[in-house]
């Protein structure tokens, strides 16, 4: 039998399960880990493909692997904030914030425990793994539960810096999610000048004849749209909105009064997600703006590359730039 070749684009397949080392909770949590006693980590056997297993190797006696059983590993969790301890969860998004979704209601959410769980390959991001493996309904789920915060930074600083004040200042549950890494940084952790802060939305570019409303990787794709744009004479405002809940009303108010147009863009089933969220706010404003949802409408995705994905659904810059276009036609 002879030696088997992997195809170039198989080899990616695999390789890509395995988050970059740009967008993990895993050295954050090394660093706060040496500070404060009382975090631990879960996982669901996928403390590699996480990346949370940079805290277990320094830390191992307060690192816990429940293989799969992601229920169970919700359900400890509960348990051990109970007793004072600051427990961060990490699998796919797919696992946690759906599989999971009744044990995080009943265990987490509802008595109120800190408790950070963390949702990856968010979206299409695991492309040809398919719908059990896609993860486009946990902010409606997540943000539909009492008492739990939801959030999708746009990258690994806005990550980090966000997982810091959580821990130093946060009290509650708090849902994240995020991708896989393989996509340009917004934020640089040495250059940026932008600060995250749990709930506040950064504008990233600011404009006047329509804003552009995103979310994790999404934020990225948006400025490169908003660019386009300019191009043609268009001038698009940018917010990151990395706190769905709660959210920046504030930044809605005045993104509709001074632009007149919104149109939020993610990587998520429109119904329910940021798009909601946001719709959610107008109608309750009374402000008169014109509004428009982008993401995944009522559908399951195609199985695919992921950057095909991103093109088909018209989720990246060149594809938000033309759905921007025909909106402000219609």
């Amino acid at each position: 039998m002879g030696t088997t070749t992997f195809h170039k684009d198989t080899w990616e397949l695999y390789k890509g399960m395995e988050m970059s080392k740009q967008l993990t909770a895993g050295e954050t949590l090394v660093k706060l880990g040496k500070e404060h006693p009382e975090i631990v980590a879960l996982c669901a056997d996928l403390g590699k493909p996480t990346r949370l297993w940079d805290f277990g190797k320094e830390f191992p006696e307060r690192f816990f692997n429940f293989g799969l059983a992601e229920k169970n590993m919700v359900t400890a969790a509960a348990g051990l904030a109970s007793t004072g301890k600051t427990p961060f969860i990490a699998t796919y998004a797919s696992f946690l914030g759906v599989l999971a979704a009744e044990n995080i209601r009943t265990a987490i959410a509802y008595p109120n425990l800190n408790v950070r769980l963390i949702g990856t390959h968010t979206g299409i991001a695991m492309g040809f793994y398919g719908t059990s493996h896609h993860a486009t309904e946990d902010i409606s789920i997540t943000r539909a539960m009492a008492n739990m915060t939801v959030i999708s930074p746009a990258d690994g600083a806005a990550l980090s810096e966000l997982i810091e004040e959580s821990v130093k200042t946060y009290e509650g549950p708090i849902y994240f999610r995020i991708s896989r890494g393989r996509e340009e940084p917004v934020y640089r952790k040495e250059a940026s000048e932008v600060q995250n802060k749990i709930g506040q939305a950064n504008i990233l570019r600011d404009g006047t004849n329509l804003t552009i409303i995103a979310c994790g990787i999404e934020v990225n794709e948006a400025l490169k749209a908003a660019d386009q744009l300019s191009e043609e004479g268009l001038s698009v405002r940018v917010i990151d909105m990395h706190t769905i809940k709660p959210m920046d009303d504030e930044a809605v108010y005045n993104a509709a009064k001074e632009t007149g147009a919104i149109l939020t863009v993610e990587e998520h089933n429109v119904q329910g997600g940021l798009g909601s969220a946001v719709a959610e706010i107008l109608m309750e404003s009374g402000i008169n703006c014109k509004f428009k949802r982008h993401g995944f409408h009522d559908e399951y995705a195609l199985i695919g590359k992921p950057y095909y994905l991103y093109q088909h659904y018209k989720l990246n810059g060149e594809g938000i730039s033309e759905v921007s276009k025909e909106f402000l036609n219609e």
